[in-house]
């Protein structure tokens, strides 16, 4: 699991900001990772249910919807737990405690770079 038949990582970005979402998006595809995208977290588990090549879930913790960016890690973990899951937000501090096991969290803003050497480290790219 965790790659597409172009045999790139598949990251997928959770985030309803578009401006925010497509910015990381241009990133990590220039990471050289497959991108997806989902503006909430239904959106993203309906995503998951039909693409088992998903490597990372990047989410935004503050989202509209029936789940903010800490629930749908955990609902990740628990449907999925190979997948690794990247946490990102401007306004909630988290700590170790608050996502699943191996998750990790980026404060915004984060650098590009921080993003990408995240990810590569994650997936072992």
């Amino acid at each position: 699991m965790g790659s597409s038949a172009s045999n790139r990582p598949v990251v997928l970005i959770v985030e309803d900001e578009l401006l925010l979402r497509m910015d990381a998006a241009d990133v990590i595809r220039a990471g050289g990772f497959e991108v997806l995208e989902a503006a909430n977290a239904d959106d993203a588990i309906e995503i998951l249910e039909i693409r088992p090549d998903i490597s990372v879930v990047f989410t935004d913790i503050q989202m509209p919807g029936s789940m903010d960016g800490l629930k749908l890690a955990r609902a990740v973990r628990g449907r999925w737990p190979p997948i690794k899951i990247v946490a990102t937000s401007g306004l909630v501090d988290v700590g170790e405690k608050d996502l699943p096991e191996g998750g990790r969290f980026l404060p915004k803003p984060y650098h590009p770079k921080q993003l990408a050497a995240v990810l590569r480290e994650l997936t072992d790219i």
